[in-house]
Order: C-alpha cells, then structure tokens, then sequence
C-alpha cells in the first residue's frame, strides 16, 4: 500500500535540510574569519569561538578541523568540555534496557520500558529547524513521535500544569558530572503542559534516517523547535508532572541569564550572545533570525500576553 504524505503547515522542503555530516561539523562555523559584527563577537563564549563552512560552500575557504575529528564534535557536557572527545566518551552510556521513570501528579506513576514505548507510537519523521543560543541554526530530519500522545497515554491529573524531565546521573561513566561537581546535575529542563502537548514537541528516538547516537542523546530525547537548544534535554530517565514551575538545569545556576521560557527571540539579546542573527552551517554571512525560530504561525497564541 502507498502511503501518502499531506505536508503540514510548518514542515520545511527537503532540500533545506541541513545534511549529516555539515550539522555534525556545526561548531567549526564558530572559527571562521567572516565577522559577525564586532560587538556580536564580543559577548560570545569564549568556548564558542568558531565559524565553519561545509565543502563547496560559497563561504571563503577555511581552515577546518579535518573531517573525521569534526563530525564527532558535539555538546554533552555530562561527558566533559573537550568537544572532540565526546562521541568517543558518549559510547560510555549504555542505553539498552533503558527505562523511564514517571511520576508527580499523575494518576499512576509507572515506570516505561524505552523499547516497548517506541514500538508504542507510530513513527514520524519532522524535518526541524535547531536554534542554538550560541546563534548558529542547521535543519534536522528527526524520527519520533508527539510528545501529547505519550502524556495523552499516562493520564497526568487535571491540577498538572508543568513537565519536568530528568536525564541520568552516571558520574562514574559520565566525567563531567563528577569533575563539574559544583553544577546541579542531573540536567533537568520542563515545560508548561500547554507546550508539552502542542503538536511540534517531539519526542525524538532517531535523526537522519537511524537511531540517535549516544552524542545526540540516545535512547530518547526532547525537541521543541521555537526553542532554545538547550531546552530539548538528552538521555530523558524521568518525567514528573507538577503544579508548580520546576526548577531547571541552567535556571538554577544562572537565573539571571537563562530564563524558563527560552523561547527564540530576535530582540532580546540571551545570555552571552547576540540574537539578532545567526549563522547558517554551508552558507556566506548571517541570516536574521526569526521569531520562535519560524514557528510563530503556530505557537505565537501560546505567548500572547507576553507582548501585553
């Protein structure tokens, strides 16, 4: 039987999905010579400082990372600072088996079986733009499902008002939780459960055709599109239901620089970096960046009184 594909509303073209091994590359953009503006370099991390540029870009030619140290460049911090050397200790995380633990207000806290859960839910691919507070942005094709139909199936009392996720605390295999001690692992992150239940938050158990790779955040992992990057949490160990607004991994060690929202907004500058732009992976230059990332049309009903 053919399956027909109706293409919704927010759903990019193929051919402006950002391929592979270019969004694996994505950090070298960070150390390119073209200037993003002087004032715009100035508030940028200095573990940030790169600009890269894919093969037969029309960006300058650069000196990049040689091709087989830069695809395995990634952020997990869990696993340390060195970005060359997270894939290689990712391998660490042993996700078979792995199990969900759901609690909070919820009528019946379980525990979920991973596998079982991902053969539960028909799989979908959602091609995503990822925003990154660094101000550098790729398309992703990722594999999944809605994050409603998981909370829809665990049945979370009418008095919930928020998600929190959880991901592991494995400090013996994960250095960077023991060698960052003073961070409050583990990393946490939520969501109101209006935005948990919208139709672009994704539950993602696979990218580019196969399943996630430790890096990426294997087994399952959270993606909110309109986002920030940081809000789509890796390696997920717990979901909790609650009334109140939960503290999260970065909210708790920098409030004054991160905000629960996160939400993509070109007119306010966030955390150390400028917002106005951003830098696309295999492009010349900067492009603006759009308002929830260029998912306005579809979740700006969510933040309406926020421009009151």
């Amino acid at each position: 039987m053919t399956l027909i594909k109706i293409p919704k509303s927010w759903e990019l073209p193929a051919q402006e999905i950002t391929p592979e091994d270019i969004y694996l590359r994505r950090r070298e953009f960070l150390t390119s010579t073209v200037k993003f503006g002087a004032a715009a370099m100035a508030m940028m991390h200095p573990s940030s400082s790169s600009l890269w540029a894919a093969e037969n870009s029309t960006m300058p030619t650069l000196e990049t990372t040689p091709e087989l140290i830069a695809s395995r460049f990634n952020n997990f911090y869990e696993f340390g600072t060195e970005k060359d050397q997270i894939w290689k200790s990712a391998r660490k995380l042993q996700t078979k088996n792995w199990t969900i633990e759901v609690g909070g207000l919820v009528k019946k806290p379980m525990t979920l079986d991973v596998e079982a859960l991902i053969r539960k839910f028909p799989e979908e691919e959602r091609v995503y733009r990822l925003r990154c507070v660094e101000a550098w942005s790729v398309v992703i094709p990722w594999l999944g499902f809605p994050l409603r139909l998981l909370i829809d199936s665990l049945d979370p009392l009418s008095s919930a008002r928020y998600v929190k996720f959880t991901t592991f605390l494995l400090p013996n295999i994960a250095a960077g939780q023991k060698k960052r001690f003073w961070e409050p692992w583990p990393y946490t992150e939520g969501l109101t459960l209006e935005e948990a239940r919208h139709d672009l938050t994704f539950m993602a158990t696979g990218i580019y055709g196969h399943p996630l790779p430790a890096q990426h955040g294997a087994p399952i992992r959270l993606v909110v599109p309109w986002k920030y990057g940081f809000k789509n949490i890796k390696s997920i160990v717990r979901i909790d239901f609650t009334d109140e607004m939960p503290a999260t991994f970065y909210t708790s060690m920098s409030p004054l620089e991160y905000d629960f929202a996160a939400n993509v907004n070109p007119d306010i500058p966030y955390a150390r970096w400028h917002q106005a732009f951003e830098r696309i992976p295999g492009k010349e230059g900067t492009e603006k960046t759009l308002l929830y990332n260029g998912y306005s049309e579809q979740v700006a009903r969510m933040y309406a009184h926020d421009s009151k």
